[in-house]
């Protein structure tokens, strides 16, 4: 395995358990809660553009060039034509919907305590970074089996 698989994997899903802890931080938000969500955020958006520059840095070294022909060649080549293709958009988003949770806990503070509505949008930002976080990572785990499954098949 390639060390900016490890790096852009490990980034990303303690990047997508940060804001899972933001979320749940801010279901009873207390000032202390919302101080460690604002901490909590901040090192949950850098987590992820770790991951978003380390994955992007891997798929235009290697992926491109040696990864995705072997997928394409093997028997599973819609894990790269269909996954792939849609854990790149994905991809490109998360960091900045990240963003947008962080900017939100930390523009509005303790007025989330009493602004239901302006904490339940950066609950759901954050749920939402979660759910697509865990997305990336299944998805990730369907182009691996895509890429072994060509390699037993050619040494089959």
């Amino acid at each position: 395995m390639h060390p900016l698989i490890g790096l852009h994997a490990t980034a990303g899903e303690f990047g997508a358990l940060a804001f899972l802890w933001v979320a749940v931080e801010l279901l009873n938000p207390t000032e202390s809660r919302i101080r460690r969500a604002t901490w909590i955020a901040g090192i949950g958006v850098i987590l992820l553009f770790i991951s978003w520059i380390a994955g992007g840095y891997y798929y235009l070294t290697d992926y491109q060039s040696i990864v995705k022909p072997v997928i394409k060649a093997g028997p599973l080549p819609w894990s790269h034509s269909v996954i792939t293709e849609t854990k790149e958009h994905i991809f490109l988003m998360i960091p900045f919907l990240a963003l947008v949770s962080w900017s939100l806990v930390r523009s509005y503070g303790t007025t989330l305590i009493a602004d239901r509505g302006a904490r339940m949008s950066a609950v759901l930002i954050s749920a939402l970074v979660v759910i697509f976080a865990f997305a990336m990572a299944g998805m990730g785990f369907i182009i691996s089996s895509g890429f072994r499954g060509a390699l037993e098949a050619t040494v089959l």
